[in-house]
C-alpha cells in the first residue's frame, strides 16, 4: 500500500459531506491520522496520537452510521447487521471498522448489534523502516520468542507487519492475520508488503488457524495479531511444542500490568515468551523498549 492510501481507503466510507471535510484535512494531520471516530449526535473526529479533535460541525445521525456499515459491506444496513457478531468488519486494505450500539443475544451468544450508536474506522498504514531501531537485538542469536505489548491503538499491528516483512528475509514465516488487517490480503494477494516469504492465513481463529499453519506451510516462525481470549493460548501451545518461534502482540501498558490480568499469567504460566516489546508515546513520538519477560 503506497503513500496515504490507507487514509482514502478509510475515509472512502464516510456519507458524502463528512468525506469531504476529512479528504480536505491538512496533509500533516492526514499522515498522523489513525482513525475516525463517529457517535450518534456528536462532531466525527480524527484520532492522532495527540488525541481526538472533530473534522467537521455537522453531528453524525444513525443513518451516517448504517451507510459506513453499507460501505464496508456492500450490502444494505440489515443485511449486514447480521454479520457484526464480532462487533466489526474488515474492509480491503485491512480497513477495521468497529462497531457499538444495541447488542441482540441469544443462548448467552451475541447474535448481532441492531442499532448502531458509533462507528470507529481504523486507517491501515505500513511504516517501513520503524522497526530498524530494535530489529538488531530480536535477531542477534537464535529466535526468542517475543510480546509485542501497549494499550489499544498505539500500533502493535504496525509495527506486527513491519517485522514480519523483516523477519521473513531470515526466516519461513506463518502469519495468522484473523481479522485481515496485518497483510490487508485481498483475492488472495496481501495488499500489505508483509515479505516474500510469508504465507498468510485469514479468516480462521487463532486455535485452528494455528494448527492449519503448522500441518501444512512448515513455517519457522509464527506471527499473530492480538492475544485476546483464553481460546488463543491454544495457538501459542501448539506452536510451542512444535519448536516454531513465536511472534504475538497483546494489550497492556506494561509487563507488570499483564500480570494482573487472569489471562495473561496463563500466558506467562506456559513460559514460552522470553523478551517484549513495549510501545510507549514520549512528546507525541512512539518508542520501543525491549524488556526481558521473568520466569
Amino acid at each position: 500500500m503506497k503513500g496515504n492510501e490507507g487514509f482514502e481507503n478509510a475515509a472512502a466510507l464516510l456519507p458524502g459531506d463528512i468525506r469531504a471535510a476529512a479528504i480536505s484535512l491538512p496533509e500533516r494531520t492526514k499522515l498522523a491520522a489513525e482513525e475516525f471516530r463517529l457517535r450518534a449526535g456528536a462532531e466525527p473526529c480524527v484520532l492522532t496520537v495527540e488525541g481526538e479533535r472533530p473534522f467537521s460541525s455537522r453531528k453524525i445521525t444513525v443513518r451516517d452510521l448504517e451507510r459506513v456499515l453499507e460501505a464496508a459491506t456492500m450490502a444494505s444496513a440489515h443485511t449486514a447487521l447480521g454479520s457484526v457478531a464480532s462487533g466489526y468488519v474488515t474492509v480491503r486494505g485491512g480497513c477495521r471498522v468497529g462497531l457499538c450500539g444495541e447488542v441482540s443475544r441469544s443462548g448467552g451468544e451475541v447474535l448481532t448489534i441492531r442499532r448502531l450508536s458509533g462507528a470507529a474506522i481504523r486507517i491501515p498504514r505500513e511504516v517501513k523502516g520503524c522497526a530498524d531501531g530494535i530489529l538488531k537485538s530480536l535477531t542477534a542469536g537464535p529466535w526468542r520468542d517475543t510480546l509485542i505489548i501497549s494499550p489499544p491503538g498505539m500500533g502493535k499491528t504496525t509495527l506486527l507487519r513491519e517485522l514480519v516483512r523483516r523477519l521473513s528475509e531470515t526466516y519461513r514465516v506463518g502469519l495468522l492475520d484473523e481479522r485481515g488487517e496485518v497483510a490487508g490480503v485481498w483475492e488472495g494477494v496481501p495488499e500489505f508488503d508483509v515479505g516474500n516469504r510469508t504465507d498468510v492465513l485469514t479468516g480462521a481463529d487463532k486455535r485452528s488457524g494455528a494448527v492449519m499453519l503448522l500441518r501444512s506451510m512448515n513455517p519457522q516462525l509464527l506471527a499473530m495479531d492480538e492475544i485476546t481470549a483464553s481460546e488463543d493460548m491454544d495457538a501459542v501451545r501448539a506452536a510451542a511444542g512444535c519448536g516454531v518461534g513465536l511472534l504475538a502482540s497483546a494489550h497492556a501498558s506494561s509487563l507488570e500490568e499483564m500480570r494482573r490480568r487472569s489471562l495473561y499469567r496463563e500466558l506467562f504460566a506456559l513460559g514460552v515468551f522470553q523478551r517484549a516489546v513495549r510501545i510507549e508515546v514520549r512528546e507525541h513520538r512512539r518508542v520501543y523498549t525491549l524488556e526481558e519477560v521473568e520466569a
